[in-house]
């Protein structure tokens, strides 16, 4: 179905934040997955690499994002690239609730620094 209502969405909970998957192949989407991205004040998920390259727009809030080692301060309209093969590691560090949009291709992965591979419901 090319219309997926709030209602049909899916929400996922993994390290504190919430997911709500919109676009997936169980949705119909070929080629692409996107999702709003919840995260709680103070939650820090840990570092991970990805091996697609994701985009992430910060829809509400404000978040630390630490791409590569370098600590990005984003807020609301802020866009942030996450090439393949990027390390990346989210922070929550206000009292407020942040929400953004993240779009990627189909087989997202993530490996945290202890070797273990998540692949997200969400974006698969």
């Amino acid at each position: 179905m090319p219309v997926i209502r709030p209602s049909e969405a899916v929400t996922h909970e993994i390290h504190g934040a919430r997911f709500v998957s919109y676009a997936t192949p169980r949705t119909g989407s070929r080629e692409l997955c996107a999702w709003r991205g919840e995260i709680p004040a103070g939650t820090k998920a840990p570092a991970h690499t990805v091996n697609r390259e994701e985009i992430f727009h910060v829809l509400g809030g404000e978040l630390l994002m630490t791409l590569d080692g370098h600590t990005h301060h984003v807020t609301a309209g802020d866009t942030v690239i996450i090439n393949a093969g990027s390390t990346l590691a989210v922070e929550n560090a206000t009292t407020e609730v942040a929400v953004s949009w993240v779009t990627t291709s189909i087989g997202l992965e993530a490996e945290l620094a202890d070797g273990t591979r998540i692949t997200p419901p969400w974006a698969n």
